[in-house]
């Protein structure tokens, strides 16, 4: 599909589902791929210039757009409308990447219970499941569950790994996990079920020069993973807590 231009009815599994009187799903796809990316944020982008000011918000994520609409200015038929009138003759913009960025982790059992378990389950060193989570630029999917949580994949198979049948009430910030197909990082201190491999110096949310809210990551971004030794670590700012001890 690539390159082509389509019609709404040609996109694959589109279809548009009420939420709330005045939000709307906009779904594109019904599986987790990387190359929906391109067809979501050209989606994201037609939308926008489309609603304009009618526009409250819209969230781009794996396979859909949530659409949040001022009532006071459009009708759930014209928002429909609207939504045809973006989609049609959407061509995926690859060139829509987005940054991609580099991001230090020490991976250590102190740090990440779950690094030896699940090289042992995989029948491999540690070293080697490290590099093998280090050799994939992941894309970022979407954010959510708490401000600058990005979701990203996706895994090998091999890595797909369940979330842990009971989460752990604290995860310290920073913690770099593993969920079925997804990695992800803790940007601060909370609960969570997923698997632990290390920690990242980094700060993943905070505030720009202007004041507002900021995500260092953001839909369309590319992340790839680089192992540092615990000095490495320690000099970018790094906290060497044990994970338990936060608990």
């Amino acid at each position: 599909m690539a390159g082509a231009g389509i019609q709404t009815s040609d996109v694959p599994h589109l279809r548009l589902e009420t939420v709330g009187m005045d939000t709307l799903i906009v779904r594109l796809f019904d599986s987790i791929e990387e190359s929906n990316m391109g067809w979501v944020l050209a989606a994201d982008s037609a939308l926008r210039q489309v609603f304009g000011a009618a526009l409250i918000d819209l969230v781009p994520s794996y396979t859909t757009l949530l659409l949040h609409y001022d009532v006071t200015m459009l009708e759930e038929s014209e928002a429909r409308a609207r939504v045809s009138q973006a989609l049609e003759n959407l061509s995926p913009d690859n060139g829509q990447q987005g940054q991609l960025h580099e991001v230090p982790v020490w991976y250590d059992d102190s740090v990440g219970p779950e690094l030896v378990p699940i090289a042992t389950r995989l029948g491999i060193s540690v070293e080697a499941l490290i590099e093998r989570h280090c050799a994939h630029d992941y894309c970022v999917f979407a954010l959510g569950f708490a401000p600058g949580y990005a979701f990203m994949g996706v895994l090998e198979d091999a890595l797909t790994t369940p979330r842990l049948k009971t989460p752990r009430q604290k995860v310290a910030a920073g913690s770099v996990g593993i969920a079925d197909c997804q990695t992800a990082i803790y940007p601060s201190r909370s609960p969570g079920g997923w698997n632990i491999l290390g920690r990242t110096p980094l700060t993943l949310f905070g505030r720009n020069a202007a004041g507002e809210p900021s995500s260092l990551f953001m839909p369309g971004d590319r992340v790839r993973f680089v192992s540092v030794s615990r000095e490495e670590f320690l000099r970018q700012g790094g906290d060497v807590t044990p994970l338990e001890e936060r608990s």
